[in-house]
């Protein structure tokens, strides 16, 4: 075909040439490019604020922990204490049952001694 016999829309009225087509593309680009860098900041200040927190968490964490260890051994000093505690009062319990046994055995051996006198 002749480039001759092709229409040329350039200069319709409402159609925008090929100059001002590009010029509004690269508008077009600019706003996005606006709009990302917006979201990008955006978005690092989450990440700064997140990172905070983790560090934040990070710490407070190693404090708890810390804490918990203490409880532990304070637990198991306890638990220790609380053996040799019930091995005691178990002793003493033992003493006492003697000592109740003793008491009785003598106090039958009184009677009998009594009964024995009074006889």
């Amino acid at each position: 075909m002749d480039p001759i016999e092709i229409e040329d829309t350039d200069d319709w009225l409402g159609c925008p040439t090929p100059l001002e087509t590009c010029r509004h593309q690269l508008q077009m680009y600019e706003n996005e490019f606006e709009e990302l860098n917006l979201q990008l900041r955006q978005a690092r200040e989450k990440i700064f604020k997140l990172v905070q927190m983790n560090d934040e968490l990070s710490a407070g964490a190693g404090k708890a922990e810390a804490e918990l260890k203490q409880a532990l051994d304070t637990i198991e000093r306890l638990n220790d204490e609380a053996s040799d505690l019930k091995g005691r009062v178990q002793s003493l319990r033992l003493i006492a049952d003697q000592r109740d046994h003793l008491f009785h055995e003598n106090q039958r051996l009184l009677r009998e001694k009594q009964e024995r006198e009074s006889q």
